[in-house]
């Protein structure tokens, strides 16, 4: 594996298919908001049987997840830096992904900003398309109000189906992701909230 090989670069998203990102055909889980990739970097050590794709926005943290990786010599993971909503919507293959992690995204909670989250209706109904049949999905914040629009989109969604959060099929043992904002948010004495959900099986 080349010390470049981590990063997927933006003109894979032409024609985009996992094949083109990943030599060995694995299920898939995708993270959206990698940060410096703690998360992450546990999870592909402890499944090498799965493939890990991590989307990073801010560039000073994909730089550090994208060298995390290289260090540790993590060879099933991926990371791009792009807008994680168009990827979903307009990218990611559908019907192609075994679990989905978006951990502590961006609540931006000035009103005006509102139209800057992530969840979105458009969002929700491209990525529940982008899991399997049976695919997780998993969401944590530590903002309360945030949560709740989160909740309602995903529960009201006909395709979706509340699971255990700390459903060990999923994976995330004794509910704990252990990201770098739940490690420093549960020091700091945050309440942390937590859905886990899936795709139907047809």
């Amino acid at each position: 594996m080349t010390p470049l090989a981590i990063a997927v670069e933006l003109s894979a998203l032409e024609n985009f298919s996992w094949d083109a990102v990943f030599p060995v055909a694995r299920p898939i889980e995708l993270e959206i908001g990698t940060g410096k990739a703690g998360f992450l970097l546990r999870r592909a050590r402890a499944r090498p049987e799965h493939n890990f794709f991590g989307i990073e926005w801010a560039n000073k943290y994909y730089r550090f997840a994208v060298d995390r990786m290289q260090r540790w010599k993590v060879s099933n993971v991926r990371i791009l830096r792009t807008d994680a909503a168009h990827f979903i919507r307009v990218v990611c293959p559908r019907a192609s992904l075994t679990a989905l992690h978006v951990y502590h995204p961006d609540p931006w909670p000035k009103k005006r900003h509102h139209k800057r989250r992530l969840f979105q209706r458009p969002f929700v109904a491209a990525a529940v398309q982008c899991l399997l049949p049976g695919g997780h999905w998993a969401v944590q914040t530590d903002h309360a109000e945030y949560f709740e629009i989160i909740r309602h989109l995903l529960l009201n969604h006909p395709e979706l189906i509340e699971t255990p959060f700390d459903d060990l099929e999923f994976g995330v043992e004794a509910a704990r992701v252990a990201t770098n904002f739940e490690i420093k948010y549960l020091k700091d004495g945050r309440r942390l909230c937590q859905l886990a959900v899936k795709r139907r099986r047809r």
